[in-house]
């Protein structure tokens, strides 16, 4: 009982003890089987137009208000002077009384990164008043109209390397 409550006391505020740091600003899960129960409305703020850097270049993404089970989002990373890099899309689906981010990767000529039936799938960790945790991407509001987000990358020597993302809400 005690060593459960020390875990508890040492775990980040709104975290279960079954997660785990995986960057300095990006979680993951022990167990996926362990998945905190949320609905769409709990992320709604995410919804809208927003603006902003990453990887060295600019981005614009764009995300659905929650309906018919799922919210859309679009992502485009470009260089103004260079071009588009790449293009993803986003859903965010309730799965297992959960929240699932799935991303699909399309390149500048709209080919798909992944296999017609892959996607990138990261499943949620935690929800926090202002922020949302999936498996390796977190996403903290700063006020209505910014938000930091942080991606943990595989490198090739197999560590682990933290992007940040700088949101801007655009009217």
């Amino acid at each position: 009982m005690r060593i459960l409550v020390l875990l508890l006391l040492l775990a980040p505020v709104g975290l279960a003890y079954s997660q785990a740091k995986n960057t300095e600003h990006t979680y993951k899960l022990n167990n996926p089987t362990q998945r905190p129960e949320a609905q769409l409305e709990q992320v709604a703020w995410l919804a809208g137009s927003w603006e902003g850097t990453a990887f060295g270049k600019r981005f614009e993404e764009v995300w659905n208000p929650p309906s018919a089970g799922s919210m859309v989002g679009l992502f485009k990373l470009f260089d103004p002077d260079k071009g588009v890099a790449f293009y993803e899309i986003m859903l965010i689906v309730e799965q297992e009384s959960s929240l699932s981010l799935l991303v699909k990767h399309f390149t500048a000529d709209f080919v798909s990164w992944e296999s017609k039936e892959d996607h990138i799938n990261f499943k949620l960790v935690a929800i926090e008043d202002d922020a949302i945790h999936f498996s390796g991407l977190s996403f903290y509001r700063i006020n209505d109209d910014e938000m930091h987000a942080y991606l943990a990358m595989r490198m090739k020597d197999q560590s682990l390397k933290e992007e940040q993302l700088i949101f801007k809400r655009t009217p």
